[in-house]
């Protein structure tokens, strides 16, 4: 493991700053390795935003989750994910400035996307109620953990041909005739999925070292580990998606976008497994408190909030971005203060 604690602070600094630059550039590349896929292989746009975006920005989550875990850091574990959730859904409005022209909801228009973030509307409330009830280990490993685990598989399975399915079509496809993106010669199927997985390995990496000055910042600074996991560490893990969404919005991958952010708060729910798995202290939801509850719930308001953009299609944008997209950065700036108060003392 790094040894930032025995670093300067502007030394964590100084390589979370250059990590970040790395993560930027490698999100940027990926949307691009990702949507020549999404050509070639014929699975959507939506569906592999959600798989390969979604997975493979989810890496430095994974990264600080282990070692958080591993060293006993249970709360900084479960509230980088937690935390990224919202970020990443905030992520969303951002990049709705970035397109500035229309609202993004508007021009987003085929069922799977809804499908993707009903789902983890669903498993964000789940992971809530769990942290709420408590949770039980079986041979070392929490029920509700566990249950969260195949609840995020079943999500997945259910996404993978949900796309190629004709269930209902949108009448008004306002700005959705942009999606077709600029045509690009394509490199090879073959060459592309190499690309993509070296890309993955550089985000992982820079991801760590990026996850664990966060992590160092946050102690020598003297703030505490449940806020500054949720939005700190949060938002430099949620790098590789802000890249990676506005890498994909240029190229006019819409659905691509959105299924990035909701594919990686799945993937983000299926990592509170892996965190019970190398925890020693017992299940690790166990160790969670109304903070995380609250954490969760507000990241489900935040996917609900695009969800009703996403069904009423009004293309009206303020400040360059949708009412949907002003809404969710006044909820989450809401849901900041209550977790500043919620938040235990460092």
């Amino acid at each position: 493991m790094l040894p930032f604690s025995d670093w300067p602070i502007w030394m964590s600094l100084a390589a979370f700053a250059g990590s970040a630059t790395v993560v930027w550039r490698g999100g940027t590349r990926l949307a691009a390795y990702v949507d020549g896929i999404a050509e070639q292989s014929g699975i959507g746009h939506a569906f592999t935003g959600m798989l390969l975006l979604g997975g493979i920005t989810s890496l430095p989550e994974a990264a600080t989750v282990v070692t958080s875990s591993y060293t006993g850091s249970a709360p900084l574990a479960l509230n980088n994910l937690l935390g990224s959730a919202s970020i990443n859904v905030v992520l969303l409005a951002l990049a709705d400035a970035v397109l500035g022209r229309d609202a993004l909801t508007a021009i987003v228009a085929k069922p799977a996307t809804l499908l993707q973030g009903t789902l983890g509307m669903i498993l964000l409330a789940a992971v809530s109620a769990t942290i709420s009830a408590g949770d039980i280990a079986i041979l070392g490993v929490g029920v509700g953990s566990t249950v969260l685990l195949v609840m995020c598989i079943g999500a997945i399975w259910l996404s993978s041909g949900y796309e190629r399915r004709h269930v209902w079509t949108v009448v008004n496809p306002s700005g959705a005739e942009d999606e077709e993106g600029a045509k690009e010669p394509l490199e090879p199927l073959r060459l592309l999925v190499i690309k993509t997985a070296v890309t993955g390995l550089v985000i992982l990496l820079a991801g760590f070292v990026l996850s664990r000055a966060g992590d160092t910042i946050a102690q020598q600074s003297g703030l505490g580990a449940s806020l500054v996991g949720l939005v700190l560490v949060g938002f430099a893990t949620s790098l590789p998606e802000l890249s990676s969404i506005v890498a994909a919005l240029k190229r006019k991958r819409y659905e691509m976008a959105v299924g990035d952010i909701f594919g990686t708060n799945l993937f983000n729910i299926a990592l509170i497994f892996v965190a019970d798995l190398t925890y020693r202290g017992g299940p690790v939801l166990r160790e969670a408190g109304p903070f995380e509850a609250v954490a969760a719930l507000v990241a489900v308001a935040l996917t609900g909030i695009f969800m009703l953009g996403l069904l009423e299609r009004e293309n009206k944008t303020v400040l360059r971005m949708g009412y949907d997209s002003l809404a969710a950065i006044a909820v989450f700036a809401g849901g900041l203060i209550v977790l500043y108060r919620l938040a235990p003392s460092s």
